[in-house]
């Protein structure tokens, strides 16, 4: 059994992780003068990477002691052939909120959750919409959006299930709760938990206790996923770690037909965020191609970041579905 707590070591011991008794080679190291992106990982719409290197092979069964919880969080990330596989009981690894709760009725069970994902990703130059990002390594599910809506007066809202066209964000705003706990996690109806933001709780068991780039989860599409930090020059290991932004902000005024923001203020609905190109670090799929410590030569990614979007909404690749 691999836990989390064996995760925190560097490049080489995570590969080590992974070879098993077949060995594998390890990546070229980026020169300390400067860590240039290759022209593979450079092209905007054909870069390919092998990811079969990275966190295969992990696992863990842990029982998680949260009053709300009370049952073992069982995970397991494999690589073979040409797909990252996952298979888990969807349960957390860490301290959860209290559930059922205040915005939250329902309690956390285990939901059997099984993906496959690919281990040679590739931009497609499409940008695909997701409702399910992609999954955490410890196998909770990375759902940002929300089932939740309004209709056009603002008088018929409902948190789950509901066809009205503004569509409910579970962060960032106080007219409706969600319940979402410390690490912006909560519970659907089958009990599934899930994340809608940062996993606080998980960064902290991943994670040096430093500001460093933490790999924390996969997406559906098969590039890594990482939270908050990235160097602030995207092709230069040697540069500075900086908390990532996001490139969307508010929008001045409220699309038309949207509930009036005196009774909603803005930043209620999805749509009252707007995508201004260049504006932060990331692109429309709150992603960059850049260096980072499991992928030296440099790779498209994506950040989990404190504002809006906070998970990407929409890949770069081709999405997995789930099996």
């Amino acid at each position: 059994m691999t836990t989390f707590s064996r995760l925190k070591i560097n490049r080489i011991g995570v590969l080590a992780l992974c070879c098993g008794a077949a060995g594998c080679s390890l990546p070229a190291a980026a020169p300390a003068s400067s860590s240039a992106l290759t022209a593979t990982a450079t092209n905007t719409n054909t870069p390919t990477i092998n990811t079969a290197g990275v966190l295969c092979g992990i696992s863990g069964s842990e029982f998680n002691d949260s009053k709300s919880v009370r049952l073992t969080a069982i995970y397991s990330w494999t690589c073979t052939g040409s797909a990252r596989m996952l298979s888990s009981n969807s349960l957390p690894n860490h301290d959860v909120g209290t559930f059922p709760g205040p915005g939250n009725p329902n309690p956390i069970a285990a939901v059997a959750t099984n993906a496959r994902y690919t281990l040679s990703p590739a931009r497609t130059g499409q940008n695909t919409e997701v409702m399910t990002t992609g999954y955490a390594l410890n196998g909770v599910k990375l759902e940002p959006g929300t089932a939740g809506s309004c209709d056009d007066s603002g008088r018929d809202c409902r948190m789950a299930r509901s066809n009205s066209p503004w569509r409910l964000e579970a962060m960032g705003q106080s007219a409706f709760n969600f319940g979402t706990d410390d690490s912006n996690g909560h519970v659907q109806p089958n009990g599934q938990y899930h994340y809608h933001g940062l996993p606080e709780k998980l960064i902290s068991k991943l994670g040096p206790g430093a500001p460093a780039m933490t790999l924390v989860a996969w997406a559906a599409d098969g590039f890594p996923i990482y939270a908050r930090y990235g160097y602030k020059a995207a092709g230069d290991a040697q540069s500075a770690l900086a908390v990532l932004q996001p490139s969307y902000r508010l929008k001045t005024q409220p699309d038309s037909g949207r509930p009036a923001p005196a009774l909603f203020a803005m930043g209620t609905f999805t749509q009252d965020y707007e995508y201004v190109a260049g504006s932060g670090d990331l692109d429309e799929c709150n992603g960059r191609t850049g260096v980072t410590p499991e992928f030296p030569g440099g790779t498209y990614h994506y950040v989990m970041t404190e504002s809006f979007p906070y998970i990407s909404r929409c890949l770069k690749g081709t999405p997995a579905s789930r099996r």
